[in-house]
Parts: C-alpha cells; structure tokens; sequence
C-alpha cells in the first residue's frame, strides 16, 4: 500500500464497556480490538526507515517492524518482535502512555493523529497469550545467580531478561503475590489481574523464580543474599511506597486514606468485596482526591465504582499541567468523575466522634513556572469553600521505601532517600544495582521497565566480565 493510501485511513477506535455500565463494575474498560481493526490500524503506519517511534520507547521496542507484521497478517512475526524486545507487552499495551512516548514522535502525529501503537501492542500480546506459546526462550545456564528485589515492572523486567541470556534468576516480593505496584496500585478496571498473573506466568516458563513473602533489609540484607545466599549480583527494584501527605489538618481524622492504603486495599486485598473483605475500605456517598496523576485517576474511578456520588478530584494546577494519562481524565468524567480544577485542599473537618465530614479548599491561580516546567499555583486570598465528604484520598506522590534502604548503610541515598546510581545503574555498593522508583521516585511503569531492560544488560556484563 502507499503512503498516500495508508494516511487516507483513519485512526481506530478501541471498543469499550459504555461509560454508564462501567462505572459500577471493575471490569476492564477498553475490550481490546478484533484482528480486522488491528490490521486497519496498523496498515496506518509509514514504515519509516528511520523510525522515530523507536527512539521514543524506554525499552526500544522496533514498533514498525512488529505493527508490519501485524498490517502483513503474520502474528507469530510480530509477537516475536514484540517480546524479543519486552517481556510484559500485555501489561505495557495497556498502561504504557503511549501519547508522551512513541505515538508523540510518530510522524502522522504531524498531519493529524498517530498509530495507535498502544492499542496494536495489547492486541498482539494478548493473541500470543492465547495462541503463539514459544514466544521467549532460555540458552543454556551461565551458571551465574541473580538477585531480584521487588516484583513489579522494573523487577520483573531485570529476570526476565536476565533469564533469556541464561542466568540463575531469583525475584524477592515482599507480599503474598507478584506484581509489585502493577498488581496492588494499577485497578482491575485498567490492569486485569489474570494479565498479571499470565505474564508472570510467561517469566516462570523460562527460570524465573519467584519467592513471595520475603522483606529485603528483614528477611535478608543486600550484603546477605551476596555473601550468605550466593547471589553474584543483585538489582533493587523495591519502588517507592512510602506514603505522602500535605500536612494540611485534619490529616489524622478516620476516613482519610493515602492512595496507597487507599487502592492496595482494593486492588490486592479484595475491599471491594465490602464486608466480606478481611480488609474493608469505607464506601462513602460522597469522596474527594487530591491529585493529577494516574494514582489519583485509579483512586476516584475506584471510589465512583464503590458508590462515591459525588466523587470528586481537586487538583492544583489546570487540565494542561495534570500528568495523567488523556484517555484515563477522559474515561473518568465520562464515568461521572467531577474535575475541579486550580483547587487545592487547606484543611480536612471532622465530626465530634473522629470522622472525616468536609474538606476546606482553596481557589488557586497559575503564577510563573517552578523548577518541574509547569507555571506555579498561587493561593487566592479569600477564595476558600468546603466540599462535604466522608472519605478523602491524597494522591499526591510517593517517597522512597526505607525498609531495605535503611538496614543497608553501604547504599548510598539522595536528600530524598532513593538509591543513588551512576550511568550503568550501579550503585556505591559493587555488584548491587538499582532502578524504578526507588532511583527515579514515581515515575511511570514504562521508565521503571526501562530500567530493569538497562540494568540487565550492565548485570550480564559484570558478571560476565563483558
């Protein structure tokens, strides 16, 4: 087909659950394209020689050549490409912000709307899943062990490809199931569980194995698993759960959840079974988050979906400044989320007995820009209303975990306690290295699984001597 054709065709749609239905339910929103619309879609693409959406991936996926394959009606081909490249496609197809990375730099973005690069990854991934099991294999063993601290994107992307160059891979997650903050912070209705469990499951067949249950800094120390357990090498990817609050009162009154506590109830401790839970949350009428990001999306469409009328997200800054994803603000509104913006809480009300009864907000307008890029939110004298709730959720960020940071004094930290780690992700203890949040701070699954990709290549070459 000729260029000339292939941007005649217009960019296609995902199916999904109806905005009315989905907002009491926890299935998964977008339904996942048939092979007839991904063949469309991916006949979309130029096939650039130089293809900038390459580039723009973290984990340098060759987008063309497996959306080719797709346009070709060979799956096996593009399945191949797909996982040679990443071993959690299924996963990135769907909570990868493909609009920032490659479908931003893709060249029909210039002319109107880029392949939907997103929705073709999930459709390949999920059909290999079903009908294509060879996709990864394993060489022979190196003999070489490694140490994976932390299941979740950057963890399980370190095994996975360590594990296809032959290593001896051990991952060590501290709760009961892998997945780290793929499986208790990204919802159901974004990130089904089963997609969790059937790429682990993937990682697995290859010699990934997983221990559950296991406190890095508790359990074992860094300096243990190399010097007692035998690990040639380990790569911390623990994330960054600590917790962040304002500050602002009233931060202590019952029915105020960080957004931690808050989505791993629901997401990984069943709260949204209600009282048959062993870990209930409290359902409200009426919730408020604050927050712009894809953590305070999950928590107000998890609250909508709990019953929350009004649920209701404030935010600081303008819709331009929030960093969650376009298409996940546009699925919560069409689900009947209310977005005040340039709004930011001062204090949290209680009732006599302890309980959340209001929120005191104030009226904020954009200044100049601070050191992040984004023009500063300035207060408004005068401006403060009260929005009543009985559940509030910050959603603001969250911080370094300490747990194995502080029973490890060998590791250097930065002023806000994440590991510090030069170019090859190497940190200041030999043979330990460390990438995802607990490098970044919060920052997106992609960047976290870019991590993990980069720090296997460095782990194979110092245990290799490459």
């Amino acid at each position: 087909m000729k260029p000339a054709e292939r941007m005649k065709i217009p960019r296609q749609s995902m199916p999904e659950q109806e905005p009315e239905v989905r907002a009491h339910n926890f299935n998964e929103v977008n339904l996942g394209m048939d092979i007839e619309t991904a063949r469309l879609e991916s006949e979309r693409c130029l096939c650039c020689k130089d293809a900038k959406c390459v580039s723009g991936c973290p984990v340098g996926i060759d987008i063309a050549g497996f959306v080719g394959a797709v346009a070709d009606g060979d799956l096996r081909k593009a399945a191949e490409i797909l996982y040679d490249a990443n071993v959690l496609p299924g996963i990135t197809g769907r909570v990868c912000p493909q609009e920032t990375q490659c479908e931003e730099v893709c060249i029909r973005a210039k002319k109107g709307e880029p392949v939907a690069v997103g929705y073709v990854e999930r459709f390949v991934a999920d059909w290999a899943r079903e009908n294509y099991k060879a996709v990864m294999t394993s060489p022979p063993p190196t003999g070489k062990r490694a140490a994976i601290v932390g299941s979740g994107p950057a963890g399980l992307t370190c095994a996975g490809e360590l594990a296809k160059k032959g290593h001896d891979v051990t991952v060590f997650e501290a709760l009961h199931k892998p997945g780290g903050v793929l499986l208790y912070g990204i919802p159901e209705f974004r990130l089904p569980k089963k997609i969790i469990d059937l790429e682990v499951g993937k990682l697995k067949e290859i010699g990934v194995k997983i221990e559950c249950n296991v406190v890095i800094g508790q359990t074992y120390t860094v300096g243990e698993l190399q010097e007692k357990e035998g690990f040639d090498t380990v790569f911390i990817a623990n994330g960054a759960g600590l917790p962040v609050f304002q500050g602002v009162p009233g931060e202590n009154l019952k029915g105020v959840y960080s957004a931690n506590e808050y989505l791993t109830r629901v997401n990984l401790m069943g709260a949204f079974r209600g009282e048959d839970s062993d870990t209930p949350v409290i359902r409200s009428n009426s919730v408020v988050v604050v927050g712009g990001g894809n953590t305070a999306m999950d928590s107000i469409r998890t609250a909508r979906r709990l019953g929350a009328d009004p649920a209701v997200l404030v935010y600081r800054r303008s819709r331009k400044e929030m960093p969650a994803r376009v298409e996940e603000i546009k699925h919560a509104e069409e689900e009947g989320v209310k977005l005040d913006l340039l709004v930011n809480p001062v204090e949290i009300l209680g009732t006599e007995d302890g309980w959340v009864r209001s929120v005191v907000c104030q009226r904020m307008e954009l200044g100049e820009p601070d050191s992040s890029g984004r023009r500063r939110p300035v207060p408004i004298e005068g401006s403060e209303f009260e929005y009543p709730c009985e559940v509030f959720v910050e959603a603001i960020g969250t911080g370094a975990n300490p747990l194995l940071t502080q029973t490890t004094p060998e590791l250097k930290l930065n002023r806000w306690g994440n590991i510090l780690a030069d170019e090859n992700l190497m940190t200041s203890m030999p043979g330990v290295f460390a990438g995802g949040d607990i490098v970044r701070g919060g920052a997106t699954v992609i960047l976290a699984m870019g991590d993990g990709k980069d720090a296997a290549v460095a782990m194979h070459k110092y245990m290799t001597n490459g």
